[in-house]
């Protein structure tokens, strides 16, 4: 069935380029079949979606290889152009490649649609867990946490993204909720149970030193106040027992 609607655009093309006048009838009755052809099957709508898919796909590629290769900025900038090709995809079209949510999703035992994982939703969640660790290659923190969130949106359960999660959380200083995650992962995925360990142990120790610093602090802030009241006291005794002057009157200043 491509093969002859490909023809006809072959057919219709040439005729673009003629005057408006020339074999209208011709004209009109090759774009009535083309309509009515793609309205049935909407073949270029369909190829245009699974180019969009592939160029994404190459383009992550193109990223992972320039990651490995130490070349981080290439390797954002890859991951970034295939978010603008994954982004937005039409979902019918995907349907119809065999890569999009079904028609009818599945229930769960309340009866609330069960959000379906699409191939579209596994590669976009492999792109931003790249960039998570891009970004955690060059320091930048708030990136790592942007980028691993939407990661997680896609996939709760990847388990390193977590970990990149709580490590950017911890060197943002909120230790706690670091603490939290790693503990929470720790308990689901034990095979990796001695990184988990290395990281907590690192944490609590930084938590540790902060909290003697915020002592240390506190405890010369007391002893500063402290040393002030003696020196109050002092001067207040030094002025004991010294009479005031008299105070002047109309007369004596006459």
């Amino acid at each position: 069935m491509a093969q002859p609607q490909r023809a006809i655009i072959y057919q219709v093309e040439p005729l673009l380029f003629t005057p408006h006048n020339d074999y209208p009838f011709l004209k009109s009755t090759v774009f009535a079949q083309l309509a009515i052809e793609m309205s049935e099957t909407a073949p270029e709508f369909q190829s245009a979606t699974a180019i969009k898919l592939q160029t994404a796909k190459q383009k992550k590629e193109t990223g992972d290889q320039a990651f490995k290769n130490g070349d981080v900025k290439a390797a954002l900038l890859s991951y970034h152009e295939a978010l603008m090709y994954l982004l937005g995809l039409d979902k019918n079209a995907l349907q119809s490649l065999g890569v999009g949510p079904s028609a009818t999703p599945q229930k769960d035992k309340d009866g609330k649609d069960i959000k379906e994982k699409t191939e579209v939703d596994d590669i976009i969640e492999k792109i931003y867990a790249n960039m998570s660790a891009c970004h955690m290659k060059n320091g930048n923190w708030q990136r790592v946490l942007d980028t691993a969130q939407k990661a997680l949106d896609k996939n709760e359960n990847n388990y390193k993204v977590q970990f990149r999660k709580a490590k950017a959380l911890g060197e943002q200083g909120f230790i706690e909720k670091a603490v939290k995650i790693l503990e929470v992962i720790k308990g689901k995925n034990p095979s990796d149970a001695a990184i988990y360990d290395v990281e907590l142990s690192r944490l609590r120790m930084i938590d540790n030193e902060r909290d003697k610093a915020n002592k240390a602090k506190l405890k010369g802030f007391l002893n500063r106040e402290k040393k002030s009241d003696k020196t109050e006291e002092v001067e207040e005794d030094k002025l004991v027992g010294v009479k005031p002057p008299t105070s002047a009157t109309i007369e004596e200043v006459a």
